[in-house]
């Protein structure tokens, strides 16, 4: 069992920044890739972003490319989302999820692919 934690939400003006992190308990963090997605109101959770276990490979969705970047520090089991030039589309409560993988090299960007979930929280792009 891993236990995710999400932190680092909040409002934030458009043109900003907000860092994400997503903390790990439980089993060990090795071989899980992490994920990142979000909701918005009256949409579907989307994939954002995600990174194998040992920083290898991670792949973003379009829309964040070149503004977000993921990261993790595996002796801290901590994934960041780093956010940069936030827009009012990127409003969402933000996800952790993670998912085992023996090879340490597969990912996803389907929600059923992830065992683990976070509790989400919530960023606020005001425009």
């Amino acid at each position: 069992q891993v236990q995710l934690a999400e932190s680092g939400g909040g409002l934030v003006q458009a043109g900003g920044s907000l860092r994400l992190s997503c903390a790990a308990s439980g089993r060990t963090f090795s071989y899980y890739t992490v994920g990142w997605f979000r909701q918005a109101p009256g949409k579907e959770r989307e994939f954002v972003a995600a990174i194998t276990w040992n920083s290898d490979s991670t792949y973003y969705v379009d829309s964040v490319k070149g503004r977000f970047t993921i990261s993790r520090d595996n002796a801290k089991n901590t994934v960041y989302l780093q956010m940069n030039s936030l827009k009012p589309e990127d409003t969402a409560d933000y996800y952790c999820a993670a998912l085992y993988s023996n090879s340490g090299r597969y990912y996803s960007t389907e929600r059923a692919q992830y065992r683990y979930w976070g509790q989400g929280t919530q960023v606020t792009v005001s425009s």
